[in-house]
């Protein structure tokens, strides 16, 4: 079984800086290794176009070795297609993923699953981890620790990404809580 890694923290903590990190180091131990970014956001807005092209950009810049991949739906068969044990798979961000199956955008709402999807795309990718070949880091928002939201559909959101994280955490080797760009070791069986 390969080394699974699930890093989570609130917006800004350094999750994603903290998987490009683990990206580099991987890269750096063996040059017959390579490592892919996979990129679940969608441009729904312009701010977020802006936001992805910047992350593009920054992370060409850090890690320029760094593949990527876009899979705003179908999350586990695109793990599934793109594992080999020389390849470690980052997937940034879960949070987003999962609230685009749930909660689409409108200018988007045709090409992400519908909501009655969302126990299938959660059940492939755990499956697809319980498969993979590859290491895979995993990056996720830690929502459950704020205000209750008000709308019944965000509450279910915060639901499903808790229940999500408890099952990765559980499949995963290693849980990494990010707080102000410190990482908090929460869970570590190497």
């Amino acid at each position: 079984m390969s080394l699974q890694e699930l890093i989570l923290g609130g917006a800004k903590s350094g999750k994603s800086r903290t998987a490009e990190w683990r990206a580099a180091a991987w890269l750096a131990a063996d040059r017959q290794r390579s490592a892919t970014l996979v990129a679940t956001a969608l441009p729904g807005d312009e701010e977020m176009r802006e936001r992805i092209a910047r992350h593009r950009l920054d992370r060409a810049t850090r890690v320029p070795a760094l593949q990527t991949v876009e899979a705003p739906q179908g999350l586990g068969a695109t793990l599934r297609r793109l594992a080999h044990p020389q390849r470690l798979l980052v997937v940034d961000c879960l949070t987003l993923w999962l609230t685009q199956c749930l909660l689409p955008p409108p200018c988007a709402a045709h090409e992400v699953c519908p909501p009655l999807a969302w126990p299938q795309e959660r059940d492939q990718l755990v499956a697809a981890l319980h498969e993979s070949a590859s290491p895979i880091v995993l990056v996720s928002n830690e929502i459950g620790l704020g205000v209750m939201p008000m709308s019944r559909e965000a509450r279910d959101c915060v639901d499903a990404l808790g229940l999500l994280h408890q099952s990765l955490a559980a499949r995963c080797g290693r849980v990494t809580l990010m707080v102000a760009g410190c990482e908090v070791r929460v869970k570590d069986t190497r």
